[in-house]
């Protein structure tokens, strides 16, 4: 069986050197947040983590960040993809260290894969340390580890039970299906080799649904 990388690609990017004082508001930025950074995306799970990678490489904070419905496929325009994040810092300089964090890491590491040319798609990510935005969203200190899990709806429910059973490890979120997109999923935590294990028991799960999907049991 050959696992293929299904890579996401960074659509659109914007800065905004001196936000209007009525989006400041609605943001809620704080007073020393300044400029923003937009980015939008094909993929939303590999997005939300590389906005985390961004608030550990520069002085930004992840103000907004929204999946669209039923995902990329259905976008309201070319470049709209699957997700628009926001993110604020004091400057355009730190803004844009922010932006590079992102999309260099959403194109080289977060990656969903498939065992079946692209129509079962699953998100294994291990994070070894969470940035503020993440560990916000999981309820962890920052500098944790943490999975990032995310498949479709079954295969989703299955593999998180496998994850959880597999390895040391709490369910911080749990995604029920349907999310926007219609996926599922949960972030997980414990050590890093615990949340490595997590991942791939998941991986295994997903993988024994999609090639066996009427199968009672593994």
């Amino acid at each position: 069986m050959v696992i293929e990388p299904v890579k996401p690609k960074t659509l659109a990017v914007r800065i905004i050197p001196n936000v209007a004082p009525d989006l400041a508001r609605d943001l809620k930025l704080k007073p020393y947040q300044r400029s923003i950074g937009l980015v939008t995306a094909n993929i939303d799970d590999s997005t939300y983590t590389a906005l985390d990678e961004a608030t550990k490489k520069a002085e930004v904070e992840i103000v907004y960040a929204k999946s669209f419905y039923a995902g990329a496929n259905h976008a309201s325009g070319p470049i709209s993809g699957e997700i628009i994040g926001i993110m604020a810092g004091p400057n355009p300089a730190e803004v844009r260290a922010g932006l590079d964090a992102c999309t260099d890491y959403l194109e080289n590491e977060a990656w969903f894969y498939s065992c079946d040319g692209g129509k079962t798609v699953w998100f294994p990510h291990t994070i070894s340390r969470t940035g503020s935005y993440l560990s916000k969203q999981a309820g962890i200190p920052e500098g944790q580890p943490l999975a990032y899990l995310i498949a479709p709806p079954l295969e989703a429910v299955y593999g998180t039970d496998a994850a959880l059973k597999a390895a040391e490890v709490t369910m911080q979120v749990w995604y029920g299906p349907p999310t926007e997109t219609n996926f599922a999923g949960g972030l997980l935590t414990g050590t890093q080799s615990a949340c490595k294990a997590a991942c791939e028991a998941f991986q295994r799960a997903v993988i024994d649904v999609a090639t066996n999907p009427l199968k009672y049991a593994s």
